[in-house]
């Protein structure tokens, strides 16, 4: 990925392609499959200011991988990569132990 850095609680994530295939073995064609809701974070941004005006970090860092809405982010195409810019809060959760 080219030198991009998210502003504020944003993050750049990239999707986790789904299986193309079912467990049955039957492939699945593009036109059926369903956005996946899996990615790796590639990069962070420093975290929102407090009423205070202090910066809150990030929970997240470079390499989680996160579950997040379907409908969640913006999707945008960096260094003929598309990835997904979405904020801190559209995220559910890390998922540990993945490979």
């Amino acid at each position: 990925m080219s030198k991009f850095r998210p502003l504020q609680d944003r993050v750049v994530l990239r999707r986790i392609t789904a299986a193309e295939k079912t467990a049955g073995g039957i492939i699945i064609p593009d036109t059926a499959k369903e956005k996946p809701v899996e990615a790796v974070i590639v990069a962070v941004g420093p975290g929102a200011r407090d009423e205070r005006g202090q910066v809150v970090p990030l929970s997240v860092k470079e390499g989680d991988h996160v579950l997040f809405g379907k409908w969640s982010g913006t999707e945008v195409s960096i260094a003929g990569e598309d990835l997904l810019i979405a904020k801190e809060s559209d995220l559910f959760g890390i998922l540990d132990n993945t490979q």
